[in-house]
């Protein structure tokens, strides 16, 4: 008899196979790398753990082996639209999608979008049981030999530069014109979330509300700047634009209200909506009220043309979902709630570390100038595209980061007078793995894992899937990726490859991934 259920498990289970025996000696030898340091941070925080009792260790066994069973049915499984995810989800709930909307990947199943990237487990040696000393990190010379015939192609441009740092103790030990300003592309998205987690925290939401001003009876919609707001029937752990409707009408019934004026605020940001590079399927305008991304159909990642005014759709939408509980509106109009109107209603988005992964994952440009106005309105900045860029470059800064000779023009990375550097993204990672920093640990986890998630679902199929995880970037003429890999010897190794004026996109990001595939095999200690 065959169960159904089993069937995604069935399906997966050869390549899952694979990528486990390939992946396991790799991540004891990481487990006995990091011990060290992570027995250092347990020290620290173990005067404040109380111990378990017996049927604590029962049920938190009995509970990790449920998860892991839904986990590897799920296998095969469509993506949460919501971005919730379980940071240490086993690597077998790694799944087919659409990668992100800058990349030239067809949004035909834009819809079956890939989960956040797996992280490891939690206790790294039960895969393989490493024993025994572990081997110095890579020499320089030798990462030269490796990296720079890979690196030194036509494939790659005129211009371009390369950094490799050990995420265990942050040294550099490799560069090429690393310290040399760059444009990014997308790369550019890993430094939005740095910077939106450390001035935000990792458990921020983004709020839309409705309120009543009391004399006027007029109703506004007023936007939080949440990109990520669904009017779809399954929210699926969104903020839900049906769920706000229908806690309104509540509220007004409840003070005998049943028609109200609509009017809708946008007043959260401030500047032009339009990106610089015009209308775009890659980015809807720039509006602290949308719902769905403003897209056109049911996709939840990928290009795909948006409506002109997302706001006053979304408006729209709302009037429609609110007469549906008995309350009349009038077309609604563009307004600003008043410090005298009462809130009535309001829903909020899933965390900010969450809202981070998704964006990293699909990279996600609305998630992406969403972050950096809401980075900009924390710090005192004007939430506009300059505002924004001054926000990151200063909490960057704030970071102890370098950002010399650095520009931020836009949070997606789709303006091509972005200028990064090899060095600023490596040190970037390299932080986002530091236990002094837990904020930042989005950022590692929400990387696209090579052969399976996000922009790299369909790279890899041969070498480094699995054990590289990385940010990519795709301009006309850019090509750059930028994570992480675990070498032959289990160190986590930070990389950042920076290419301009490249002719051909398939060679060039052909390039960056034997230079990655490179890293990932190397024993060079």
């Amino acid at each position: 008899m065959v169960v159904p259920e089993l069937r995604p498990w069935r399906a997966a289970r050869p390549r899952l196979a694979r990528i486990a025996g390939a992946v396991r000696p790799r991540l004891a030898r990481a487990a006995t790398a990091g011990r060290p340091r992570l027995a250092r941070l347990g020290r620290t925080v173990s005067a404040q753990v109380t111990r378990p009792k017996t049927w604590q260790y029962t049920a938190g066994a009995a509970t990790a082996g449920l998860a892991l069973a839904v986990g590897v049915v799920t296998a095969a499984g469509p993506w949460d639209s919501s971005g919730q995810r379980t940071a240490e989800r086993d690597r077998a709930a790694a799944q087919e999608g659409t990668g992100g909307a800058d990349h030239g990947r067809s949004s035909d199943t834009a819809a079956k979008a890939p989960g956040p990237a797996p992280s490891a487990a939690s206790v790294l040696t039960g895969l393989g049981g490493a024993a025994g000393r572990v081997k110095a990190a890579p020499g320089s010379k030798a990462l030269s030999t490796l990296l720079d015939p890979l690196l030194d192609v036509p494939a790659l441009g005129a211009r371009h530069s390369a950094a490799v740092v050990d995420v265990t103790t942050g040294k550099r030990l490799y560069g090429a014109g690393a310290d040399t300003a760059l444009t990014p592309a997308s790369t550019t998205k890993i430094a939005t979330a740095a910077a939106a987690l450390s001035a935000l925290g990792p458990d921020h939401r983004l709020t839309t509300r409705t309120a009543l001003e009391p004399d006027t009876k007029e109703l506004v919609l007023v936007g939080g700047g949440d990109p990520t707001l669904t009017a779809r029937e399954d929210a699926e752990g969104l903020a839900s634009l049906r769920t706000l409707a229908e806690d309104t009408a509540a509220a007004l019934k409840k003070d005998g209200v049943r028609e109200v004026t609509l009017s809708y605020d946008t007043t959260l940001y401030a500047g032009e909506e339009l990106h610089p590079i015009g209308v775009n399927d890659n980015l809807a305008p720039v509006s602290a009220l949308m719902a769905d991304e403003a897209r056109t159909d049911d996709s939840t990642s990928g290009p795909v043309p948006r409506v002109s005014e997302p706001a006053a759709e979304a408006a729209r939408t709302f009037a429609d979902l609110i007469e549906d509980h008995g309350i009349r509106t009038t077309s609604p109009g563009p307004s600003k709630a008043t410090a005298r109107a009462e809130t009535l209603a309001e829903v909020s988005s899933p965390p900010l570390s969450a809202l981070v992964e998704r964006m990293l994952t699909n990279s996600d440009n609305d998630i992406a100038e969403a972050l950096a106005r809401h980075t900009a309105i924390a710090t005192g900045e004007r939430p506009d595209l300059t505002g924004a860029g001054r926000a990151i470059r200063a909490e960057l800064n704030k970071l102890g980061l370098p950002v010399k000779g650095t520009e931020f023009k836009d949070g997606s990375g789709l303006n091509r007078d972005n200028r990064l550097t090899a060095d600023l993204l490596t040190a970037l990672l390299a932080q986002s793995g530091d236990p002094a920093r837990p904020e930042l640990r989005p950022i590692l986890t929400g990387l696209p894992v090579a052969g399976f998630t996000g922009t790299l679902t369909s790279r890899y199929a041969d070498g480094a899937a699995g054990v590289v995880r990385a940010k990519t970037g795709t301009l006309t003429g850019v090509n750059a990726l930028a994570g992480t890999a675990v070498d032959s010897d289990g160190h986590l190794l930070a990389f950042a490859f920076l290419a301009t004026d490249t002719t051909n996109p398939a060679e060039a990001q052909s390039a960056l991934d034997k230079a990655a595939t490179a890293l990932a095999g190397c024993g060079c200690s």
